[in-house]
Parts: structure tokens; C-alpha cells; sequence
């Protein structure tokens, strides 16, 4: 790194009480850092009688200061709760820098932008981590995902141009619609109608805005196959991160529907099923089987859901992760 993402003070104080996180540790030792690796840390109760201008990044070092932290968002050497806790707390120290200083331009927008992103790709992989503070660490990076969409549409809303949309506006507006999939979701506060109203007419026909909103309308009418073709289709990266829950949801009322529907005199192949929910059928198996349903062959040697089963429940385990077949197209697009 170039410029040092920490003030001298708090680095002394945090050698001091050993309070370095393990990126932050030269040769691994707690008590010993500098200011290549030392990052500043969030305060929450910091005031403006506490700031001292040495203590505030300019804008230069605050670029330079994310740009480092997502480079470990790869990292192999530790769990990701861990490295995903350490760029939680530096990237809300980050935003609180901006905020002090009131910074709300392009380069700002990158940031936030970035930051976004972070808790999004976070939301999904967390679902693949284990242990007692994961439910609890995946609450609060929806909570700061939340606040830091705000921040950036408000940056957003502060240095519109007319007829103007960002780069990335579209896709980032986008990412409300989806949070807003599940009425009762509560995770961020205004309801969709008012927050539509708001939108430039040239966000409202912009083709993310226009996906979200008929992803939005085929999950409210239970349309599992077309949601979840459009989703393998054309969905983002970060729309699909921001999805995954929902198509956990929909596969599981495709097949609660199919178990009491849709077949009752003939077994249901599993073949027809996985193409329709954009499944491995090996993987389609398995979910049944998580539902508490039973599979056989048919005389054809074909794996198949026999007629309509009394045993049907909604998994209560830890939240299972089953690829999504057109994933590979969707990674291409990060």
C-alpha cells in the first residue's frame, strides 16, 4: 500500500491493548503492526469533539483503504466469517470518514458502489458458512446493506443530472426491488410503490429495473418456472446473490405444489422436474428428500416422486444451498 490507512495514535493505542485483527499483525504478532497492514477501525461513539483532522482520511486514502480491503475478500488463510468481519467493520469506518467530511461525488459513488457490493456477495456467502454467529452476522450485514443502498441513492439523488443515469445506477437501484421480493421482509423501510414513484422515467424503462419488476410480480403470483428461468437468464451477479433465498423459496413451493397438485394417479419423473427448476437432477433428489418425500425408479430406470405423498414439510435445517443451473453465465458477469 501507499498511503497509510491509519492514524498514528490509534495504531500505538490498539499495539498497546493488543486489539489487532489477525490482517493486521506483523508476523502474526498481536501486539505489532503497521501502517501497510493497520486499518482504522469504525467508533461508534465518536463525536465531533472527539475528531482530530489528522484522524480523518482524505478521499485519496479512503480509495487506497478499500481497494486494499477487498483484495482480501478471496483470501484462502482464514474463514470467511472472518475475513468478512474484519472488511465489515473497516468499510463502516470508511463510510463514517465520508460522512464526517460530507463527500458526495463520482468518485464517492464508486466507493459506495463497491461497499455495496460487498454486503451483497457477503449475503451469499455467509449462507455456505457455519457456527453459533453467522445468524447473527448475516443480520447485521443486511442491516448495513440497507444503510449503505441509502447513502448511495441519496449521493445518487444529490448530483443528478437531467436525463442522467450512472453506469451503475440501474443495477444498484435494482437491488431495492429485490429486497423488497417478500412484503414481510422489513429490510429496508419504504414500501415499493412510494419508492417507484421517485424513480427518473428513464430508471423506470431501463432493462434492470424492468427485469426486477417482472421478477417481482412472477414471485408474488407463485410462477416458479418462468421466475426462475428469468433468473438464470438474465439476472446479474449481484441480483442473483440478492435472489438466492428467494429461489430456495420458490423451488420449495414448486415441489410442495407438484407433491399435492399436479400429479396424483402417476409418478412425477424427477428429470421434468429439474429442468423446470433449473436443477441437477441428482440435486432436485436431494431436495425432495429434505422435504421428507420419498423417490424410486420406474420400470424404465428413470428416478421419479411417487404418487401424492402425506409427508411433505418445509426443511427447518440450516438454510441449503443448490446450484442454479446458468450460474456459470451469471459469474461471468462480476
Amino acid at each position: 500500500m501507499i498511503l497509510p490507512c491509519i492514524g498514528k495514535r490509534e495504531r500505538v493505542t490498539r499495539e498497546r491493548l493488543r486489539d489487532l485483527a489477525v490482517f493486521e499483525r506483523l508476523y502474526g504478532n498481536p501486539s505489532k503492526s503497521s501502517t501497510e497492514i493497520a486499518v482504522k477501525k469504525f467508533c461508534r461513539t465518536l463525536s465531533a469533539a472527539d475528531v482530530q483532522a489528522s484522524d480523518v482520511r482524505p478521499l485519496p486514502v479512503l480509495e487506497e483503504t478499500l481497494r486494499y480491503l477487498l483484495s482480501l475478500l478471496d483470501s484462502k488463510e482464514h474463514p470467511f466469517e472472518v475475513v468478512h468481519d474484519f472488511i465489515f467493520d473497516r468499510t463502516r469506518s470508511i463510510r463514517q470518514d465520508l460522512s464526517i467530511q460530507n463527500l458526495a461525488n463520482e468518485r464517492v459513488i464508486y466507493l459506495y458502489e463497491e461497499m455495496v457490493k460487498f454486503h451483497v456477495i457477503s449475503h451469499e456467502r455467509l449462507q455456505s458458512c457455519s457456527g453459533t454467529s453467522i445468524s447473527s452476522m448475516h443480520h447485521l450485514n443486511m442491516e448495513q446493506l440497507a444503510k449503505t443502498l441509502t447513502s448511495l441513492y441519496n449521493i445518487y439523488d444529490a448530483n443528478r443530472k437531467p436525463d442522467y443515469i450512472y453506469e451503475n445506477e440501474a443495477e444498484f437501484r435494482s437491488l431495492y426491488v429485490l429486497l423488497h421480493l417478500n412484503p414481510s421482509s422489513g429490510v429496508m423501510g419504504e414500501p415499493l410503490s412510494l419508492w417507484f414513484r421517485k424513480l427518473t422515467f428513464a430508471l423506470v424503462k431501463s432493462k434492470e429495473i424492468c427485469f426486477v419488476r417482472n421478477l417481482l410480480r412472477l414471485y408474488r403470483m407463485g410462477n416458479y418456472k418462468n421466475f426462475l428461468s428469468r433468473t438464470a437468464s438474465e439476472a446479474t451477479y449481484l441480483q442473483y446473490c440478492i435472489s438466492e433465498h428467494h429461489i430456495r423459496e420458490m423451488r420449495l413451493v414448486a415441489v410442495q405444489y407438484i407433491n399435492n397438485v399436479c400429479y396424483k394417479l402417476q409418478p412425477y419423473p424427477l428429470l421434468r422436474l429439474s429442468q423446470n427448476l433449473k436443477m441437477k437432477e441428482l440435486d432436485v433428489e436431494s431436495l425432495c428428500h429434505e422435504c421428507g418425500l420419498e423417490t424410486c425408479t420406474d420400470p424404465d430406470g428413470f428416478t421419479v416422486l411417487p404418487v401424492k405423498q402425506s409427508t411433505f414439510r418445509s426443511p427447518e435445517d440450516k438454510f441449503k444451498v443448490y446450484d442454479l443451473i446458468g450460474i456459470e453465465r451469471i459469474k461471468m458477469s462480476i
